[in-house]
C-alpha cells in the first residue's frame, strides 16, 4: 500500500484544491435552494423537514468495508481530488446501498402517520409514484438501490422494497416514476437542457453524494489520502475529509474513489461523537459497460393510475394554510457562518411550536435574548425552532444554535 497524505491546509496556508475549482480556493458552499414543501400541519414537521434539507446540503456518506489494501502507486490529496472532478464515467450499471442512523427519536409509530401525511397529501392532489415524496424514505433505515446511466439524457434509479418497487426513470424528456406496489404512476418532463436535467435528479451513487460533500473542502478543512481499499471488487484509494473548526458534529468523511475511472465508489460520514456511520452509500456491484437500451423504455401497466406533473399543483388550497408560509420560509433561506460551521436560518412565517405538551419531549428547551426555543437533535443534524417560528440547523451542536440565535437578536 503506497498511498501517500496530504497534509491539513490552515488559515494562512495552501487551500486543497475542490473539484470545481481550478485556481485551488474553494467558494461553493452555497445552499441548495429547497424544493417547493407540499405539507400539512406543517408547525408539527419543521423538525423533520429541516433537519432533511441540512442532511441533504452536507452531502449525505458511509462506512468503507474493506476488502484488500490493493497495492497502488503514491498520489496526494489534490491529485486525488483532481482525478475525482476529471472523472468522465458516463455509463454504468450497478447496486446501492444505502444506510441511514440519522438516531432521529423514537415516536411510537407517530413518526410514520406525519410522513405518512406530509407526503401523500391525501388523495386527491398526491400520488405515492410522484419522486419529490416517495424518495425521502431514504432518510432512515437501510435500503438497496439498482441505478443505471447512459450519458446525461437517461438514467434509471429503483428502489427494491419487500415484495414490491419503485423506479424512477429518466429517458429524453420524459420523466416517469412507478410505484408497483399502488400500481401508481407520476409522468413529467424536462424542458431544460441535458445537463441541467441529470442535476435534478435525486442523489442515487456515490458520485452524487461526494461532489456535496467536497463543495466543503477549503482553508476550515483537513483532506488527506489514507490508505487504500476494494469496493465491489475494485481497487481504490480512500480520501478522508475532517472539519477543523470546532462545534461541528461531523467526525470524518471517507470516499472511495476507483483506481482507475476516478469516480467515487463508496462513502463514510460519521459523527464527532463516535459510534457507527450516520450515513452508509455505496456500490455492491458496478459495470462501467452501457447498459441495453432498454433499461430506460417505459410504458404504464395496463390499469395503473397515472398523474401528470401538472396535476399534483391543481385544487385550490386555503389561503393561509401552513405550508404556504413554510415554503415561503424556505425560500428565504439564509446561511450564517463558514466551513462545517454553517447554520442555515429562515421564518416559517408564523408561530414557533407548541410548548408543555407532547413535543417537549422531543426536544430540548432553552432560553435567551431570542426568547424561547426548543432544540431537535440527531446524530448529525440539530434544529432550533423559536417561539417566533425562526429555525436555526445545521450539522452544529446545540450551544453553536443558541449562539446563533443570540447573535441574530
Amino acid at each position: 500500500m503506497a498511498a501517500q497524505a496530504e497534509p491539513a491546509a490552515d488559515h494562512g496556508g495552501t487551500t486543497h484544491m475542490a473539484p470545481h475549482d481550478t485556481d485551488g480556493n474553494t467558494t461553493a458552499r452555497e445552499a441548495d435552494e429547497p424544493s417547493r414543501a407540499r405539507r400539512r400541519a406543517a408547525r408539527y414537521v419543521v423538525p423533520v423537514t429541516v433537519m432533511g434539507v441540512a442532511a441533504a446540503t452536507i452531502g449525505l456518506v458511509p462506512a468503507l468495508a474493506d476488502s484488500g489494501d490493493p497495492d497502488l502507486p503514491e498520489i496526494t490529496a489534490a491529485q486525488l481530488m483532481e482525478k475525482i472532478a476529471k472523472s468522465d464515467v458516463e455509463q454504468l450499471s450497478g447496486t446501492v446501498k444505502i444506510t441511514t442512523d440519522l438516531g432521529l427519536p423514537d415516536l411510537g409509530g407517530l413518526e410514520s402517520s406525519l410522513a405518512s401525511g406530509a407526503m401523500n397529501q391525501g388523495e386527491e392532489d398526491g400520488s405515492s409514484a410522484d419522486p419529490s415524496t416517495k424518495l425521502t424514505e431514504l432518510a432512515s433505515g437501510t435500503h438497496t438501490l439498482r441505478v443505471a446511466t447512459d450519458g446525461p439524457d437517461r438514467q434509471k434509479l429503483s428502489l427494491l422494497e419487500d415484495a414490491a418497487e419503485y423506479s424512477l426513470i429518466h429517458n429524453g424528456k420524459d420523466v416517469w416514476g412507478y410505484d408497483s406496489k399502488s400500481n401508481e404512476v407520476y409522468h413529467g418532463t424536462v424542458d431544460e437542457p441535458a445537463g441541467k436535467a441529470k442535476e435534478e435528479q435525486p442523489p442515487a451513487t456515490p458520485k452524487d453524494f461526494a461532489e456535496e460533500a467536497l463543495k466543503s473542502v477549503d482553508d476550515t478543512t483537513s483532506v488527506k489520502v489514507d490508505g487504500t481499499a476494494q469496493v465491489a471488487g475494485r481497487d481504490a484509494y480512500k480520501l478522508v475529509i475532517k472539519p477543523r473548526q470546532s462545534g461541528s458534529t461531523v467526525g470524518a468523511i471517507s470516499i472511495a474513489v476507483d483506481h482507475k475511472t476516478g469516480m467515487p465508489l463508496k462513502f463514510t460520514l460519521t459523527p464527532a461523537a463516535g459510534g457507527a456511520a450516520v450515513v452508509d452509500v455505496g456500490f455492491t456491484k458496478v459495470s462501467f459497460d452501457k447498459p441495453a437500451a432498454s433499461t430506460f423504455g417505459f410504458t404504464p401497466p395496463k390499469g395503473a393510475k397515472v398523474t401528470e406533473e401538472g396535476d399534483l399543483d391543481k385544487g385550490g388550497k386555503p389561503e393561509h394554510e401552513p405550508e404556504k408560509d413554510l415554503a415561503k420560509g424556505l425560500d428565504g433561506m439564509k446561511t450564517l457562518g463558514e466551513g462545517w460551521t454553517t447554520i442555515a436560518t429562515f421564518d416559517t412565517g408564523g408561530e414557533g411550536l407548541p410548548t408543555g405538551g407532547f413535543l417537549d419531549s422531543l426536544g430540548d428547551q432553552v432560553k435567551g435574548d431570542f426568547g424561547t426555543g426548543t432544540v431537535f437533535s440527531t446524530r448529525l443534524v440539530n434544529a432550533l425552532v423559536t417561539e417566533d417560528g425562526t429555525v436555526y440547523a445545521g450539522a452544529v451542536t446545540k450551544e453553536a444554535l443558541v449562539k446563533a440565535a443570540e447573535e441574530a437578536k
